[in-house]
């Protein structure tokens, strides 16, 4: 199972907010034995959004979309995926009620009226318009939700609403996929020696052990500490030990000093 992220909005294409949501949800995957196998930044454009989404839902990944679910005209996130399905947008009942109930919370507090057939608040009612066949996602921030649809995963853009809601779909909708296969991961600093000189080792490491991913982070000396690049490999604890000895006898044997920087999950 292939995990996917999408970030949309022209405020992080323009510099105007850094995205936070990608380091949270390497995070949050992390600490479930999961992780992403790709990473979509795009902007409030609605026939790339269609696009884009077309190609997701195709592919039977799973994906979480950031942003661009709102009733304002930049936000595209829930037309874009219905056309990219062919289905129309709906107005779904239990985002109807959750959206009412939260009206009716502000109105108590002196912030406009609970009447739902009111122009506000019938632009309100837009947020809950969702591709037909969606699902809700739960929003503990203020009960405004997000939608789910043929294992994608629609929350808004701001980070105190989307983490909750995504956390709230990997533990209830992917609980059985956490830490299916123990993974973990090693490396090593090797200096004075090319990357291309240790490229055929780490070719001959994966080629021994498929399940392993072998990486390489060369360093021009940064931190003060002389060029070396980090060697390491990846992969099920089932194979990682055996990988790492070929990994590191073979890093020795190129002649350069080596620097284990150790184990980690």
């Amino acid at each position: 199972m292939n995990f996917g992220l999408i970030i949309i909005g022209d405020e992080i294409l323009s510099g105007k907010r850094q995205d936070k949501h990608f380091a949270r949800v390497v995070e949050l995957m992390t600490a479930r034995g999961l992780s992403l196998s790709w990473v979509n930044y795009l902007g409030d454009d609605r026939a790339r959004l269609v696009e884009t989404l077309r190609a997701s839902f195709a592919s039977g990944d799973v994906v979480f979309s950031c942003g661009g679910i709102g009733a304002t005209p930049d936000d595209h996130t829930r037309q874009a995926a219905g056309a990219a399905l062919g289905v129309p947008l709906v107005l779904h009942r239990e985002a109807a009620d959750l959206i009412a109930q939260r009206t009716a919370e502000m109105a108590r507090d002196g912030k406009g009226s609970a009447d739902m057939s009111t122009p506000e608040n019938r632009q309100r009612l837009k947020m809950g318009e969702f591709p037909e066949g969606s699902e809700i996602i739960p929003n503990p921030f203020n009960r405004i939700p997000g939608f789910a649809i043929r294992n994608h995963f629609f929350v808004p853009g701001f980070p105190v609403m989307a983490w909750p809601m995504l956390e709230w779909v990997l533990d209830h909708r992917f609980a059985e996929h956490h830490h299916r296969v123990p993974r973990g991961e090693r490396s090593l600093l090797l200096f004075d020696v090319p990357e291309s000189a240790a490229t055929p080792l780490m070719e001959a490491v994966e080629a021994e052990f498929p399940d392993v991913k072998v990486f390489s982070l060369p360093s021009v000396g940064e931190g003060g500490r002389r060029r070396h690049i980090e060697l390491g490999v990846k992969g099920p604890l089932s194979v990682l030990d055996a990988a790492w000895a070929r990994l590191e006898a073979g890093a020795r044997a190129l002649g350069g000093a080596v620097e284990p920087v150790g184990p980690a999950a």
